[in-house]
């Protein structure tokens, strides 16, 4: 069988996956089962017991996003400069798992609101030194992969939690708050787990002086490309909160929520290794324009969705899109910039996306609010389709 080479040049033959693969992704799982037993119970949290409009609730997602992704640029920088990971790793999931449940405790939609960004501070100073720390740690020929395993790891704690959630409200009949306080267990654990089992890479130096690493200098045109692309995608890619809203809008009871929600996050996982893996074999760019095209079909369908069932098919099927694009945008993101600038490279790529989320979730929210949802959904199928079409102009990697 002929071998096809990867976006960064490399053959598709076996290679190993580090500890810290393993590791990062049994966190990731923990992590998530914490945050998915309250995310997908906040907009019925807000607009039901606090009282909220979907626009506070796309305002709420985007505010969220956008401070995380300022962090993840200086964390990313930082752990760059020291050549040093784990830490900021270590400390970012402290500090979500400290925060989280306090949503528990929250009065009104304005303290969600505060509760959510402080849990994604804990992201933000995490996110970029975690994946930059994956990169280091495997081969380039099994990046993809190696971003699909974690990625799967994060999604099969999002399918758990969402059930945990249903059990305790289902079974146990007890409140929305009780089921935030429980969320607390899993994400000590996620921080007890980094803490023993990351294992810091030697990075020795290489063209770039650490102490004098700039927040744009020496990534490429070829990586601000990419990024003014993705973030033309993320214009019309808003907080998957509002895909709950559409379901319940389309019949399925509120009880079901954390079910649907653990469906969609099944599916992600099903996907992440496979897509990962075929970002490997055939490229990141085919990959990635594949699973754009399916996010746009996927909401156009939701746009002209009529029943319950169709929200739960279309749940299904958005899952692919995740398992083809998580684990590839990711890998592409380390492809193409010096392995000295991974940190800060990661940095700038969530910043990219929180500069597009704010506007994007409250754009989707206004527009629900005053055309109504078919309107929002076909707007952001649209988006999609144009970032793909973006992503096919792009330069491809230089030849060696």
């Amino acid at each position: 069988m002929t071998k096809v080479p990867s976006e960064n040049g490399a053959d598709d033959s076996p290679a190993p996956m580090g500890r810290n693969v393993y590791v990062l992704s049994v966190v990731s799982f923990l992590n998530d089962i914490s945050t998915e037993m309250i995310y997908p119970l906040i907009p019925v949290f807000l607009t039901t017991v606090l009282g909220a409009g979907a626009g506070f609730v796309g305002a709420i997602e985007g505010a969220a996003e956008s401070t995380a992704s300022l962090l993840k640029l200086a964390s990313g920088w930082w752990s760059d400069r020291i050549r040093r990971r784990k830490p900021l790793v270590v400390a970012g999931y402290a500090v979500a798992a400290v925060l989280r449940p306090l949503v528990a405790i929250a009065q009104s939609a304005t303290q969600v609101l505060l509760i959510r960004v402080g849990d994604r501070v804990g992201k933000g100073v995490r996110s970029s030194s975690r994946d930059a720390l994956l990169a280091d740690s495997v081969d380039s020929r099994a990046r993809g992969r190696a971003f699909g395993i974690a990625s799967a790891a994060d999604n099969a704690g999002a399918l758990l939690g969402p059930l945990i959630a249903f059990a305790m409200l289902s079974w146990w009949h007890v409140s929305l708050r009780t089921v935030f306080w429980f969320a607390a267990v899993p994400g000590i654990a996620a921080v007890l787990t980094a803490l023993v089992g990351i294992r810091e890479i030697d990075r020795r130096p290489g063209s770039v002086d650490a102490k004098h690493i700039e927040l744009a200098g020496h990534m490429g045109g070829r990586f601000w490309a990419f990024l003014g692309v993705i973030l033309v995608f993320t214009l019309g890619n808003s907080t998957d909160a509002f895909l709950l809203l559409r379901a319940k809008e389309l019949g399925v009871p509120i009880a079901l929520a954390p079910i649907l929600w653990a469906l969609l996050n099944g599916a992600k996982s099903v996907f992440n290794i496979p897509g990962g893996a075929l970002s490997d074999r055939i490229g990141r760019r085919p990959t990635l324009i594949a699973g754009w095209v399916v996010y746009a079909a996927v909401y156009f369908l939701f746009a002209r969705a009529s029943s319950a069932w169709h929200a739960w098919a279309l749940f299904a099927a958005y899952g692919l899109y995740f398992g083809l694009t998580e684990g590839a945008q990711l890998a592409l993101v380390a492809d193409v910039v010096p392995k000295e600038r991974r940190g800060v490279a990661y940095g700038w790529y969530y910043l990219a996306i929180g500069i597009g989320a704010l506007p994007a979730s409250l754009l989707f929210g206004l527009l629900w609010d005053r055309f109504g949802s078919a309107t929002a959904f076909s707007v952001g199928a649209g988006l999609s389709l144009i970032s793909a079409v973006g992503l096919l102009l792009l330069p491809g990697p230089a030849r060696r």
